[in-house]
């Protein structure tokens, strides 16, 4: 689950949730990635060995290489969203680090906060939101159909409980 509660200093009044987006690509496969896209787009210049059309030819299939690197780098790049959910009885807060740009940021008393899941209607099928303080924001977008009815789920029940404390 691309999702955790994490360990606070006081886990009876606080709790933080960390949610991040898939990162299927590790650091060694991706440069196994690389290795074997160039090892595979040698294989039609060793009929070429010894002639001119080699040198003609290298320069393309080095871009293609250059553009799959840069490609998945940039996937990469993107996919470093980070969200913080920090519960406390007295609120809740959403920081969302965005991967350019600055954080975005809301709070609102933890006794008005509503967990709302939208079955259709957003912009993924269901669609989590947290809505408090006259606004509403998405939470775990990021995340797959499943991961979202998990998360409304355990959101619910722990923003409840804090609520009651």
């Amino acid at each position: 689950m691309p999702y955790s509660w994490e360990k606070t200093s006081d886990p009876a009044t606080t709790a933080e949730l960390h949610l991040w987006p898939h990162q299927s690509l590790t650091a060694r496969s991706f440069s196994a990635v690389i290795l074997g896209f160039f090892l595979f787009a040698l294989i039609p210049f060793f009929g070429l060995i010894g002639t001119k059309l080699l040198w003609g030819l290298l320069p393309f299939m080095l871009a293609a290489v250059a553009g799959i690197y840069w490609a998945i780098q940039r996937n990469s790049r993107d996919r470093r969203v980070l969200e913080i959910l920090t519960l406390s009885p007295e609120q809740a807060r959403l920081v969302r680090h965005n991967p350019r740009g600055p954080a975005q940021e809301w709070q609102s008393n933890i006794y008005w906060v509503e967990v709302i899941l939208h079955q259709t209607g957003g912009p993924v099928p269901w669609y989590v939101t947290l809505k408090g303080a006259g606004r509403e924001v998405e939470i775990g977008a990021f995340l797959s159909e499943e991961e979202r009815r998990a998360l409304y789920s355990d959101l619910s029940g722990r923003i409840r409980g804090m609520a009651r404390n």
